[in-house]
């Protein structure tokens, strides 16, 4: 499973708390898109789990900068993930910044706004809003399983052919999204 966080905001704690810290302990790969705020909160997610893709976000202290970059490109289940903390332009900067990176996945944050797009052409658009400070939207979080694994959750199994299929999840557990990520035949 892929787990996706984003704007801990933190000083001493990651806030893994209920099926977050569940999912994040589970997880093969988990990617955080910025503001962990310390490197307490950075080290506490690295000893949560044994692969962490992180950037740093506008809140992060010096320290964290120093330490992570600004952005990064992974795969998973051979779905290509560019991860930023935000981009300037909204929407179309965000697609326009996975499309350089030849990405079907752009993971962001910054909003605390939970979030996937999908366009007709070019990257899905995923946003997890935050699972420790939500700032007037839902805490949350993503959970991504490849497309027709028994992994995959029920409410999007067979909804794409190849690639990841997953859901927004509050931390409490409940499904408020799908996301759907199909990669090129």
């Amino acid at each position: 499973m892929l787990v996706v966080c984003s704007d801990t905001h933190g000083t001493d704690d990651p806030r893994l708390t209920g099926r977050t810290g569940e999912a994040v302990d589970a997880a093969d790969l988990v990617i955080h898109a910025g503001d962990f705020t310390t490197p307490a909160v950075l080290d506490a997610f690295r000893a949560r789990t044994d692969r962490l893709v992180a950037v740093h976000g506008n809140a992060d202290t010096v320290a964290v900068q120093e330490r992570l970059p600004p952005a990064a490109t992974t795969t998973y289940a051979g779905v290509t993930i560019a991860v930023t903390h935000t981009e300037r332009g909204g929407a179309t900067a965000l697609s326009m910044f996975g499309r350089q990176r030849g990405a079907d996945l752009v993971v962001s944050g910054h909003t605390h706004r939970p979030t996937v797009d999908t366009f007709p052409s070019g990257p899905t658009l995923l946003n997890p809003g935050s699972h420790a400070d939500p700032r007037g939207h839902r805490a949350a979080y993503a959970e991504l399983h490849p497309a027709g694994s028994d992994e995959a959750p029920a409410e999007v199994a067979g909804a794409v052919a190849s690639g990841l299929v997953g859901v927004l999840r509050s931390t409490d557990g409940a499904v408020i999204g799908r996301i759907r990520v199909p990669t090129p035949d």
